[in-house]
């Protein structure tokens, strides 16, 4: 299959997201077992590198859940070959409620790029869907572009001579610039990191030219001047940055994808702890302070577990044939 082909069957299977019931999901019930939970430290697993979206969501609603519960929520980031590294470490960790992970798309798309890992969908349950939010495309201001149609025009003229960082194969970057490229005609270089913040690190330092970023990551050096935001991935404009055309707006009119933060705990886990961790999700994102974060990144989610579930399910009955259509391997 040749390079547009891969493109344009990631793009369209990316977007065709279908349900499924295969998943072994629970049916909650208040129950008496999780009346004293926890007692004893929570972990966090974030499979990134530090300062990307996954880990500063986490430290967020893991500082407000530390209020609630009395017990701190420690962050533990295990980044590396597209979150599998940190979720193995979730897989071999007790089903207790003692250990949770936060993770974006590229959990899900990284049990497909990887297929033989000894665990799938099936061995973790999702707890919450905290945000989702369209991506900024940015770029070091030594480059010299200030819109998008500035970007596409120098790649257009120059074949595969600028380069993109990611946050691993198959990553939401990832599959940004694999939108892009198919929909304005152009080859990129793709340089693969282990996280988000070594991806943003990259393009601040030069080292690679641009990033399909959330604005969490790195809205604090657009306004600084050290990164250009050129647009926008969503059909509307971000909210944190409403002066930030759209790609749509910017000639191409059907661009669009959006990035979402997720939290999930072991298969197992009873679902009377279940039941009290996602109650105090939905609790923990109402808090002024948290809103008031999320809100500057993002679109809030409902908190709940339908949505999480709801979407784990999409996912995961997707990208198996996006990943084998559009060929991506493991980085």
């Amino acid at each position: 299959m040749n390079t547009s082909c891969k493109r344009r069957a990631l793009v369209k299977a990316g977007a065709a997201l279908a349900g499924s019931a295969a998943f072994g999901l629970p049916t909650l019930a208040i129950g008496q077992g999780a009346a004293n939970w926890p007692t004893r430290p929570v972990r966090i697993v974030v499979p990134y590198g530090t300062g990307g979206t996954a880990d500063i969501m986490s430290r967020i609603i893991g500082q407000q859940l530390s209020i609630q519960l009395g017990q701190p929520f420690v962050i533990e980031n295990k980044g590396g070959a597209s979150t599998t590294i940190g979720a193995a470490d979730v897989f071999k960790s007790p089903a207790d409620g003692y250990t949770l992970m936060v993770v974006t798309p590229t959990f899900a798309v990284a049990q497909s790029v990887y297929p033989n890992l000894p665990f799938g969908p099936k061995d973790f349950t999702p707890v919450a869907l905290l945000i989702t939010t369209p991506l900024l495309l940015v770029v070091n201001p030594s480059t010299g572009f200030k819109t998008v149609g500035d970007y596409i025009k120098f790649a257009k003229a120059n074949p595969g001579k600028l380069t993109f960082a990611s946050s691993g194969a198959g990553s939401t970057p990832h599959l940004g610039f694999e939108l892009l490229m198919e929909q304005a005609g152009i080859q990129l270089l793709h340089i693969p990191y282990k996280g988000g913040g070594e991806a943003v690190a990259s393009v601040l330092s030069g080292t690679t030219d641009s990033y399909f970023s959330v604005p969490i990551e790195s809205g604090p050096h657009v306004r600084a001047g050290k990164l250009v935001a050129l647009g926008a991935s969503g059909l509307k404009r971000a909210p944190s940055f409403p002066d930030v055309p759209t790609i749509a707006e910017s000639g191409l009119p059907t661009f669009e994808m959006l990035h979402y933060t997720s939290m999930l705990v072991r298969a197992g886990t009873p679902p009377d702890i279940l039941n009290k961790l996602s109650q105090n999700i939905v609790k923990a994102m109402q808090a002024p302070e948290v809103r008031e974060k999320f809100m500057q990144n993002g679109d809030i989610a409902l908190g709940t577990l339908t949505e999480a579930s709801d979407l784990y399910v999409k996912e995961y009955k997707t990208w198996p044939a996006v990943v084998q259509k559009a060929g991506i391997k493991p980085t």
